[in-house]
Protein backbone atom coordinates (compact mmCIF):
# COMPACT_ATOMS: atom_id res chain seq x y z
CA UNK A 1 0.00 0.00 0.00
CA UNK A 2 1.36 3.40 -0.88
CA UNK A 3 1.79 5.79 2.28
CA UNK A 4 -0.96 7.93 3.33
CA UNK A 5 -1.24 11.34 4.88
CA UNK A 6 -3.90 12.12 6.91
CA UNK A 7 -4.25 15.59 9.01
CA UNK A 8 -6.44 16.28 12.28
CA UNK A 9 -7.49 20.02 12.55
CA UNK A 10 -9.96 22.33 14.82
CA UNK A 11 -10.45 25.02 17.45
CA UNK A 12 -8.56 25.10 20.79
CA UNK A 13 -10.41 22.26 22.88
CA UNK A 14 -11.45 20.19 19.77
CA UNK A 15 -10.08 17.52 21.51
CA UNK A 16 -7.33 16.63 18.02
CA UNK A 17 -4.54 15.60 19.96
CA UNK A 18 -6.57 12.66 22.31
CA UNK A 19 -8.23 11.90 19.13
CA UNK A 20 -5.23 11.89 17.12
CA UNK A 21 -3.60 9.19 19.51
CA UNK A 22 -6.90 7.08 19.80
CA UNK A 23 -6.72 7.01 16.01
CA UNK A 24 -3.07 5.87 15.66
CA UNK A 25 -3.82 2.97 18.52
CA UNK A 26 -7.09 1.99 16.18
CA UNK A 27 -5.06 1.41 12.75
CA UNK A 28 -1.80 -0.08 14.59
CA UNK A 29 -4.70 -2.56 16.19
CA UNK A 30 -5.88 -3.37 12.61
CA UNK A 31 -2.12 -3.91 11.14
CA UNK A 32 -1.45 -0.39 9.87
CA UNK A 33 2.53 0.83 10.05
CA UNK A 34 1.68 4.22 11.70
CA UNK A 35 3.79 6.92 12.49
CA UNK A 36 1.82 10.00 14.82
CA UNK A 37 3.42 13.08 14.78
CA UNK A 38 2.36 16.79 15.29
CA UNK A 39 2.87 20.48 14.40
CA UNK A 40 4.82 22.25 15.73
CA UNK A 41 6.88 19.98 16.73
CA UNK A 42 7.81 16.26 15.28
CA UNK A 43 11.24 16.62 15.17
CA UNK A 44 14.13 17.61 17.43
CA UNK A 45 14.31 20.82 15.67
CA UNK A 46 10.25 21.72 15.75
CA UNK A 47 10.41 21.19 19.53
CA UNK A 48 12.38 23.98 19.94
CA UNK A 49 10.56 25.85 17.92
CA UNK A 50 7.79 24.79 19.35
CA UNK A 51 8.88 26.03 22.71
CA UNK A 52 9.98 29.71 20.75
CA UNK A 53 6.20 30.13 19.27
CA UNK A 54 3.74 28.42 22.19
CA UNK A 55 6.16 29.02 25.23
CA UNK A 56 6.07 32.15 27.86
CA UNK A 57 9.37 33.47 26.59
CA UNK A 58 9.35 36.89 24.23
CA UNK A 59 6.70 36.79 22.06
CA UNK A 60 7.13 36.82 18.35
CA UNK A 61 5.24 39.28 15.96
CA UNK A 62 3.37 37.62 13.62
CA UNK A 63 5.76 37.37 10.28
CA UNK A 64 8.38 36.06 12.69
CA UNK A 65 5.55 33.63 14.16
CA UNK A 66 4.67 32.63 10.76
CA UNK A 67 8.24 32.20 9.72
CA UNK A 68 9.33 29.91 13.04
CA UNK A 69 5.98 27.80 11.94
CA UNK A 70 6.85 27.37 8.44
CA UNK A 71 10.51 26.32 9.19
CA UNK A 72 9.18 23.62 11.84
CA UNK A 73 7.21 22.54 8.86
CA UNK A 74 10.21 22.22 6.09
CA UNK A 75 12.49 20.17 8.62
CA UNK A 76 9.47 17.89 9.55
CA UNK A 77 8.37 17.18 5.74
CA UNK A 78 11.91 16.14 5.10
CA UNK A 79 12.71 14.38 8.11
CA UNK A 80 9.27 12.60 9.27
CA UNK A 81 6.77 13.26 6.72
CA UNK A 82 8.07 12.18 3.19
CA UNK A 83 10.43 9.24 4.54
CA UNK A 84 7.03 7.70 5.79
CA UNK A 85 5.48 7.92 2.81
CA UNK A 86 8.21 6.18 0.64
CA UNK A 87 7.95 3.30 3.19
CA UNK A 88 4.34 3.11 2.48
CA UNK A 89 3.34 4.42 6.02
CA UNK A 90 0.07 5.78 7.04
CA UNK A 91 1.08 9.67 8.55
CA UNK A 92 -1.28 10.65 11.57
CA UNK A 93 -0.37 14.89 11.84
CA UNK A 94 -2.14 16.75 14.65
CA UNK A 95 -1.87 20.05 12.28
CA UNK A 96 -0.51 21.10 9.10
CA UNK A 97 -0.66 23.38 6.54
CA UNK A 98 -4.38 24.16 7.44
CA UNK A 99 -3.76 25.43 10.94
CA UNK A 100 -1.01 28.47 9.43
CA UNK A 101 -4.11 29.59 7.32
CA UNK A 102 -6.18 29.88 10.05
CA UNK A 103 -3.80 30.98 12.96
CA UNK A 104 -1.61 33.03 11.19
CA UNK A 105 -4.03 33.81 8.31
CA UNK A 106 -7.43 34.38 10.24
CA UNK A 107 -5.77 34.48 13.85
CA UNK A 108 -3.03 36.87 13.02
CA UNK A 109 -4.60 38.49 9.94
CA UNK A 110 -1.80 37.98 7.73
CA UNK A 111 -2.30 37.83 3.48
CA UNK A 112 -3.00 34.80 1.79
CA UNK A 113 -0.49 36.07 -0.44
CA UNK A 114 2.46 35.74 1.97
CA UNK A 115 1.65 32.38 3.36
CA UNK A 116 0.74 30.08 0.20
CA UNK A 117 4.35 30.88 -1.50
CA UNK A 118 5.93 30.54 1.68
CA UNK A 119 4.01 27.66 2.73
CA UNK A 120 4.26 25.85 -0.58
CA UNK A 121 8.29 25.88 -0.50
CA UNK A 122 7.84 24.99 3.08
CA UNK A 123 6.25 21.98 1.91
CA UNK A 124 7.44 21.24 -1.34
CA UNK A 125 3.34 21.44 -2.26
CA UNK A 126 2.84 18.02 -0.03
CA UNK A 127 -1.17 18.04 1.10
CA UNK A 128 -2.66 15.45 3.16
CA UNK A 129 -4.54 12.75 0.84
CA UNK A 130 -6.99 13.15 3.48
CA UNK A 131 -8.14 15.83 6.79
CA UNK A 132 -10.49 15.84 9.58
CA UNK A 133 -11.68 18.90 11.01
CA UNK A 134 -12.96 18.66 14.36
CA UNK A 135 -16.31 21.30 14.28
CA UNK A 136 -16.67 22.91 17.46
CA UNK A 137 -17.75 26.49 17.87
CA UNK A 138 -14.38 28.14 19.01
CA UNK A 139 -16.54 29.65 22.35
CA UNK A 140 -16.79 25.84 23.71
CA UNK A 141 -13.61 25.23 22.64
CA UNK A 142 -12.23 28.01 24.92
CA UNK A 143 -14.63 26.59 28.26
CA UNK A 144 -13.07 23.03 27.53
CA UNK A 145 -9.47 24.18 27.54
CA UNK A 146 -9.82 26.30 30.39
CA UNK A 147 -11.27 23.44 32.48
CA UNK A 148 -8.09 21.33 31.34
CA UNK A 149 -5.90 24.27 32.78
CA UNK A 150 -2.50 24.86 30.97
CA UNK A 151 -2.19 27.21 28.44
CA UNK A 152 0.54 27.88 25.76
CA UNK A 153 0.83 31.36 23.71
CA UNK A 154 -2.18 30.86 21.17
CA UNK A 155 -4.83 28.92 23.66
CA UNK A 156 -4.28 32.12 25.73
CA UNK A 157 -5.37 34.51 23.08
CA UNK A 158 -8.36 36.48 23.30
CA UNK A 159 -12.21 35.36 21.82
CA UNK A 160 -11.74 37.29 18.85
CA UNK A 161 -8.51 35.74 17.68
CA UNK A 162 -9.96 32.44 18.32
CA UNK A 163 -13.19 33.25 16.51
CA UNK A 164 -11.26 34.51 13.27
CA UNK A 165 -9.63 31.35 13.34
CA UNK A 166 -12.59 29.45 13.28
CA UNK A 167 -13.70 31.34 10.40
CA UNK A 168 -10.58 31.00 8.53
CA UNK A 169 -10.98 26.80 9.17
CA UNK A 170 -15.00 27.21 7.55
CA UNK A 171 -13.48 29.05 4.67
CA UNK A 172 -10.98 26.16 4.22
CA UNK A 173 -13.45 23.29 4.94
CA UNK A 174 -15.81 25.15 2.00
CA UNK A 175 -12.57 25.71 -0.48
CA UNK A 176 -11.67 21.67 -0.40
CA UNK A 177 -14.64 19.61 0.11
CA UNK A 178 -12.61 16.53 -1.22
CA UNK A 179 -10.19 16.46 0.85
CA UNK A 180 -11.42 18.21 4.39
CA UNK A 181 -14.01 16.06 5.66
CA UNK A 182 -16.18 17.24 8.81
CA UNK A 183 -16.34 15.80 12.03
CA UNK A 184 -18.62 17.10 14.85
CA UNK A 185 -16.65 17.17 18.11
CA UNK A 186 -19.43 18.27 19.86
CA UNK A 187 -20.35 14.91 20.33
CA UNK A 188 -18.73 12.63 23.25
CA UNK A 189 -15.52 11.18 22.94
CA UNK A 190 -16.56 7.69 21.91
CA UNK A 191 -18.76 9.00 19.00
CA UNK A 192 -16.11 11.27 17.71
CA UNK A 193 -13.55 8.38 17.66
CA UNK A 194 -15.99 6.34 15.83
CA UNK A 195 -16.76 9.04 12.79
CA UNK A 196 -12.88 9.62 12.84
CA UNK A 197 -12.18 5.90 11.98
CA UNK A 198 -15.48 5.66 9.57
CA UNK A 199 -13.82 8.20 7.59
CA UNK A 200 -10.12 7.11 7.80
CA UNK A 201 -11.03 3.29 7.23
CA UNK A 202 -13.12 4.48 4.18
CA UNK A 203 -10.10 6.32 2.54
CA UNK A 204 -7.56 3.48 3.41
CA UNK A 205 -9.64 1.00 1.35
CA UNK A 206 -10.08 2.96 -1.05
CA UNK A 207 -6.65 3.98 -1.93
CA UNK A 208 -5.85 0.36 -1.46
CA UNK A 209 -8.39 -0.54 -3.83
CA UNK A 210 -7.33 2.61 -6.22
Amino acid sequence: MRGWFITLEGVEGAGKSTQAARLVRALADRGYDVVATREPGGTPLGEGIRRLVLGDGPAPVPVAELFLMLADRAQHVAEVIRPALAAGRVVIGDRYADATRAYQGGGRGLPRELIEPANAAATGGLEPDLTLFLDLPAPSGQVRQRARGATDRLEGEGPEFHARVEAAYRRQVAAAPDRIKIIDAGADADTVHESILSQVLAALEAGRSG
